[in-house]
């Protein structure tokens, strides 16, 4: 990626504003041809923007000489009216100039190039411009300003540590080195072997509150669960009728809980039938439960429990009594009705907490991605190699682990991942 680029950086259609970003050696020429001048440094200044004798339009411009600027090169920023013939005017002007448009995640490509910023900052901008709820907004805020980043720099100050101190092994091996370095050495990779397992641990609850969480609802055919998607959506989602197996498909609507984005999945009643139809809407059913964080299991309660959704519930599924409005409920569960509104208020309130739960909102810095688990899983991995009573080996051991830190945060071999981070970026970011 070279020469000089620019993309409108914010968002698509008409808008008051629009502003259209520029960034490569050519930035200063571009701006100073169109606004008939450079204006001072970080200083917003109102120009006429003019090509081949044309007044384009009357916007406020900015410049950014390098390496004070996002991407680190000479950057201009132009604060448009955001007609779509502006726009469009404009980034004609731009590339009759020698720019070209840039591609997507392009600009934050060059700042991490340039070293403005590793990867996963990079990554929680990308986070931060799609994030939906408050609790994403934070999570991604924290990453993008390198929370993650300070705590891997620290796991790798450790490891070098370490590192360097085997090395002495090799290297001054018929001196007189300090007693027990060698089971010094051992003691210091088993505690931070653990810390980075607990990491992996835990690694699925910050990918939850970044992809958001999956709550299934499931139960026996005729129990209630697609009223109780409706009275908890707040809409019809789903097609409500009294005959059994209704519902042949997953039904699946977005909500928001606890500042988490949720997707609450209605299932097909859980029975053998012969129906073909049917019965791929059951292994349907069962599948969205295996994949969820969330199951809610709900019995109806003017029939007897089934004991499929029983073993739900010994599984660790939130039993609802649902139709408590019709008799009273005659096992242990959240009791509601959905029709009446009955224990609604409740059971939303238990589902946030398992939300909460599921998603870990809080204020540390967490592995918010697979890729992040993977390296941390390589990094723990080559640690466990580390019993090899080669001094030789157990230093390749500790490169091998520091190999991994750097491929999360983008400093060592990260060509095969680049594309696939930058490219879920918008065109102008």
């Amino acid at each position: 990626m070279s020469g000089t680029i620019f993309a409108i950086a914010s968002g698509a259609g008409r808008a008051g504003v629009a502003v259209m970003r520029v960034s490569g050696p050519e930035a200063g020429q571009a701006l100073a041809a169109l606004a008939g001048g450079l204006p001072r440094p970080r200083h917003a200044s109102l120009r006429r923007l003019r090509h081949r004798g044309e007044v384009l339009d009357e916007a406020l411009v900015l410049w950014f000489p390098a390496p004070h600027s996002y991407t680190g090169e000479d950057s201009a920023e132009l604060h448009l009216h955001g007609g779509p013939a502006v726009i469009a005017a404009v980034g004609d002007a731009l590339a009759m100039l020698g720019l070209r448009p840039a591609e997507p995640g392009e600009f934050t490509r060059r700042a991490f190039t340039h070293g403005k910023l590793d990867l996963t900052a990079a990554e929680g901008i990308a986070d931060l411009i799609a994030a939906e709820t408050e609790a994403q907004r934070r999570q991604a805020l924290r990453q993008a300003g390198g929370a993650l980043a300070l705590r891997v720099r620290g796991w790798v100050e450790r490891l070098t540590d370490l590192l360097a101190r085997q090395e002495a092994f090799i290297e001054f091996e018929d001196e007189d080195l300090p007693e027990g370095l060698d089971a010094a050495v051992a003691a210091d990779v088993a505690e931070l072997r653990a810390e980075l397992a607990a990491e992996i641990a835990g690694a699925a609850r910050a990918e939850a509150l970044r992809e958001g969480v999956r709550i299934a609802i499931l139960g026996a055919p005729n129990a209630g669960k697609s009223s109780l998607l409706n009275a908890l959506a707040g809409r019809e989602a789903a097609i409500v009728s009294p005959q059994a197996g209704t519902t042949r498909d997953v039904v699946e609507t977005r909500m928001v809980m606890a500042g988490v984005p949720v997707t609450l999945s209605d299932t097909a009643g859980l029975r053998e039938t012969d129906d073909v139809i049917e019965a791929e809407g059951v292994r349907r059913a069962r599948a969205a439960g295996a994949g969820a964080e969330i199951v809610l299991a709900v019995f109806a309660a003017d029939a007897p429990p089934d004991a499929e959704t029983r073993a739900l519930v010994e599984a660790g599924a939130l039993a609802v009594v649902n139709k408590c409005d019709v008799v009273p409920p005659m096992m242990a569960g959240q009791a509601v009705s959905a029709r009446s509104g009955m224990g609604l208020a409740q059971l939303r309130a238990a589902l946030e907490d398992a939300v909460r739960a599921s998603a870990g909102v809080a204020m540390e810095a967490g592995l918010t991605r697979p890729r992040h688990r993977a390296a941390l899983a390589d990094a723990v991995a080559a640690l466990d190699t580390l019993e090899n009573p080669l001094p030789e080996l157990r230093a390749e051991a500790l490169r091998g682990a520091l190999a991994a830190m750097g491929r999360l945060t983008g400093r060592v071999g990260v060509e095969a991942v680049l594309d696939r981070v930058f490219s879920e970026f918008c065109i102008g970011k």
